[in-house]
């Protein structure tokens, strides 16, 4: 009995739609233990270059990953304490602030009362609720709290991970049983995600330190806090750098009003112009691959999968499977649809 070839394509497309569904599932109910994981292997992969520039001049390789650690530990515990104080200062003012806002929301209202339109009663209140902004700033609290809790668990990973580095690809080569592969699957995904986080690990630093100077010229407080708040979102797409912003501009409403909430806007669209829009462009060009409807898709999936951390690694993850995609035939066709659209052009 021969069997259809239009139900052996529909059979193959819903059983893998089967299968994408349940993964996706088994991922997002799996996330607190998948994130860690994978800050870890991202952490891993930004280190391997250090790490083999260690070991070209000599150095063993368990002291090379002792000292590549050792940096890691000094830059988080730099950030964690700068985080920290900022929100323990933060913590303090909040009741001044809050006051400040209730003041702002009656002020609105009377505004609002003139306008030759009917509105609803304290429409302003319910907008600029005080409780609603600490119930903002206690949940960012607890999420960095959070992260700072899995941190020794990432640590040990990354270690484990670094170790492991040298012997890899070997054991890949084993494993697919070819001794003599030059693994350039491997190879392109440490290259490229290596490109990506680094290039947007420069281009953040010099978002959040323009933000910082500019937040200290306009005297609005706490601009350490705002300034790694941009460093951290710029590695959202599309909207990471417009969350930045929102806090210091409402902060900067409360402390000197309107004029100081433009300028503070102002600084942040010119800072997300020049870097974001100029810059990276610039210096990433056509080298990702991806099609901005994918990365703004990436970026819900990932964030509705893994949450916060999902958001930030999505384009790198994205870029991972459409590598891996590439190495097949059979899956080329959904790469390219992954893709800028450069490679239906050649």
């Amino acid at each position: 009995m021969k069997s259809n070839p239009k139900t052996s394509v529909a059979l193959k497309v819903l059983v893998g739609l089967a299968s994408f569904i349940i993964i996706v599932a088994g991922m997002r109910a799996a996330a607190p233990l998948i994130v860690p994981f994978l800050l870890a292997a991202f952490i891993a992969i930004i280190c391997i270059p250090p790490l083999m520039w260690l070991q070209s001049k000599k150095v063993p390789q368990f002291l090379s990953v002792i000292i590549v650690i050792v940096g890691i530990l000094v830059l988080g515990w730099v950030f964690a304490a700068m985080v920290t104080g900022a929100m323990s200062d933060l913590s303090e003012k909040l009741p001044f602030y809050q006051d400040k806002l209730t003041e702002l929301a009656v002020q609105a209202e009377e505004w609002i009362k003139t306008l030759p339109i009917e509105t609803p009663d304290n429409v302003a209140t319910q907008y600029l609720d005080p409780s609603t902004a600490m119930d903002i700033v206690s949940n960012t609290i607890a999420s960095i709290g959070n992260l700072f809790t899995n941190s020794f668990l990432i640590v040990l990973l990354v270690i484990f991970i670094l170790l492991e580095a040298a012997s890899l690809p070997a054991k890949l080569r084993a494993a697919i049983g070819k001794p003599d592969s030059p693994l350039s699957q491997y190879n392109d995904v440490i290259k490229n995600v290596n490109k990506y986080l680094g290039i947007k690990t420069l281009i953040s630093l010099g978002t959040g330190f323009t933000i910082f100077l500019w937040l200290v010229i306009l005297g609005i407080d706490f601009p350490i806090l705002w300034g790694l708040l941009a460093f951290f979102l710029n590695f959202v797409p599309n909207i990471g750098s417009l969350l930045a912003s929102v806090p210091p501009i409402i902060l900067a409403l409360i402390q000197f009003g309107l004029g100081k909430a433009v300028l503070t806007a102002i600084g942040f669209l010119a800072a997300n112009t020049i870097f974001g829009s100029i810059l990276e462009v610039k210096i990433f060009g056509k080298g990702l691959g991806l099609s901005t409807l994918v990365v703004f898709v990436s970026l819900i999936f990932w964030g509705w999968v893994l949450g916060p951390i999902g958001m930030l690694l999505s384009v790198p993850l994205t870029m991972i499977i459409k590598i891996i995609l590439e190495s097949s035939e059979s899956t080329k066709g959904a790469a390219i649809l992954l893709g800028s659209g450069s490679e239906a052009k050649t």
